[in-house]
Formats: C-alpha cells, structure tokens, sequence
C-alpha cells in the first residue's frame, strides 16, 4: 500500500515548536513521584496475594468478597502498565540502568520485557504512529489473512466483532499482542514476518536482552503461582482475575488511541491519534494516558501537565483536534471495519464492506472547500 496524504499532514514537531513556549518549563522537569505511585500499586498486588494465599479457607459462599480486592488489584495492572510507561519515556528519572530494572518490575505483570517495549513503543510506534511500519496499526486488507490477522479480526472491536469474542478478547488481547511481537523479535527478526501488522528489528544484543528480561519475568509469575500453591481458588480470584480486569481495563485505552484514525505517511498526532474524555477518577488513576493526542505531541513530558497541551490545542488546533468522549470513541469502534482497504478507508474482513475513517478531518476539510 503507498501512502498519499502526506502533503496534507503537518509533522509532529511542527506542533511541538508551536506549542511549545506557551508551556511551562517545569512540565519538562522529571517527576521521580510517579515513582512512589509505581511502588504503590505494586504493594496492593503483593497484598492482595497474600489474602489470596488464604482463599482455601474461606467458606465457598464468601469468596465474593474478595472481587473488590480483585477489582483494586485490576486496576493496578493498568497503572503499573501508564506509570512503566512513564518512565521509559524519561519523564521520571534519569538514571538509565535504574530506569531499566524499575521497569522490569513494572511492566513484569503485563508480562513485557522493557527492552522490547523500548523498541516496539519508544522507537517504532512513536516515529511511525499508524503508518505502515507501526507494529499497533490495523492489519491491511491485502495483507495475508494469517493467524495474528484472524485473531485482531475476531477479537478486536468492530462492526461484524462478536459480543462473546469481544468480551474473551479485552481480557486476552494485550497476551497476543506481546505474543506476536514477542516472537516475531525472538524467533526469527525479520522484516518480513506476516503475522504481525509490521515486523521490526533489534539488534544481536538487544535480541539476548530481551530473551533474559523474558526469562525473568516468567519467573516471577511462577513464584507467583507457587506462592498460591498452584490452588485453583486461589488462582481463579488473586492472579487470573486481576489481571484478565487489569488487561481489559488497558485495551479500552489503547484500542481508542489509533484504531479508528487513517494512516499517515507523516507523524501528524492530530490526525492519527485520538484522545478520549473520561471521568477525572480515571484521569487520576491512570496518570492521564486518556490525553493521547497531547503524549504524541510531547512524549517526555510529565503527564501532569497534558490538560495545560489539551487547552492550548483547542485554542489553536480546535478542527484538527480528535477529542472524543470515551462512550463516543467506543462507538466509532463498534460501528466500523477493523481493516484498512486504503490510509483513509476501513474494510472488513471479507472486503464487501469499507467505509471512511471516521476521525480523517482532512477529508472533511476538502469536502468543505469543494462545497465553497
């Protein structure tokens, strides 16, 4: 697929330069408190594990009590994931070995070694957000239907998505996102790998990296499980429920960030990324990642300070600006393909079925000047 709407795109750091002198220096100062809200949230996992271990001897009827604890836990997994992220983008600290091993802890539920995050997010996503190199895209329509397109095409919200598929998937769909990345890298690094929507590279050493960051992260799940003495009740409620809720809770960020926007050969955030309103509950928890827009206009930024960048974008940018609530984002989701036919056209999986990009301003502009 070649892309051609890049004459109409305005590049990230264009926005950036604008925006710029109207923010504070001290948005840009690191924020090593997001820290304690990383250890924070990784003590409410280690003790939610140890009421867990005690499950076996709690009466049958009383298990539900343990759901909110569960829920609390779930809602961990998901900041522990924003908080990660964070800090790998440098908003924290700035001490590079310590970064790396803080990382490691927490990005170990989501089982995600750092290095891979590195060069899957930091490096590729951010410099080729939803161009065809970016490995969190849709899949293409000409792309082959292999077994990581079918599984993005059954569980991924859309217009043909079935209900039960979707709900399966919310749960499980980041494990078979790391899954095809995670071996894609692994395995064979190559180019050329089919069954993720763009296969990338590392090097020889980050490849062994990853392999050992892997090897550490597996385990700690298994002391994890032996903890909990591999029982089922204790397995059900402690581990696999936290963490299917935390996975669920993070997919409906990350599936609004760039799936309903077209492709773009330029790095234009404004047209290929998407920010959602959510109650300010959630902002809070979850360090802001709902300003996604403003994170690609500034990614080392402290996230704090993204609402100041969502004003100065309505101010200056207010027609270019996708700013939806949440309820909305989730629609736009359910009511399109999940292919792309062409950059500003979606399609499903049986190509009978296309329809624009619902969040391609550009096309609206044109539209515009042709009625004038």
């Amino acid at each position: 697929m070649k892309l051609t709407n890049s004459q109409k795109l305005i590049p990230q750091g264009t926005y950036a330069k604008k925006l710029r002198p109207f923010l504070p220096d001290e948005a840009f100062l690191r924020d090593p408190m997001k820290l304690v809200i990383l250890f924070i949230n990784l003590t409410i996992l280690l003790l939610g594990w140890m009421i867990g271990s005690h499950l076996d001897s709690w009466p049958i009827h009383l298990l539900w009590l343990y759901l909110p604890i569960a829920i609390i836990m779930g809602n961990s997994v998901i900041v522990l994931l924003f908080s990660s992220h964070d800090l790998m983008h440098g908003s924290v600290i700035r001490n590079a070995r310590l970064t790396q091993f803080i990382s490691l802890l927490g990005l170990s539920m989501l089982w995600m070694p750092p290095t891979l995050w590195k060069s899957i997010h930091n490096r590729v996503h951010h410099n080729q957000t939803n161009a065809l190199g970016d490995p969190d895209r849709n899949y293409l329509y000409e792309q082959p239907k292999t077994w990581g397109k079918w599984i993005h095409n059954v569980v991924v919200p859309s217009v043909e998505v079935n209900p039960l598929w979707l709900t399966v998937g919310m749960s499980t769909a980041w494990g078979v996102h790391l899954f095809r990345n995670l071996t894609s890298v692994l395995l064979f690094n190559r180019e050329n790998v089919d069954y993720v929507p763009s296969a990338f590279t590392v090097s020889a050493k980050d490849r062994r990296v990853i392999f050992g960051e892997f090897l550490v992260i597996f385990l700690l799940h298994l002391s994890i499980l032996a903890y909990l003495q591999f029982n089922p009740v204790k397995l059900i409620f402690s581990y696999f429920l936290p963490i299917w809720m935390g996975y669920a809770g993070l997919m409906f960020y990350i599936y609004t960030n760039h799936l309903i926007c077209p492709m773009t050969k330029v790095n234009d955030p404004l047209l290929n990324s998407v920010s959602i309103r959510v109650p300010k509950i959630f902002d809070r928890l979850h360090l802001n990642f709902s300003y996604h827009t403003e994170h690609h206009l500034f990614p080392g930024m402290n996230s704090d300070y993204y609402p100041l960048v969502q004003e100065l974008l309505k101010i200056h940018y207010p027609e270019s600006f996708n700013l939806l609530d949440a309820g909305e984002a989730w629609h736009l989701l359910l009511t399109t393909p999940r292919h792309y036919k062409d950059e500003n056209t979606l399609i499903d999986w049986s190509g009978e079925n296309s329809v624009p990009c619902p969040l391609n301003n550009l096309i609206d502009k044109e539209a515009v000047k042709t009625a004038r």
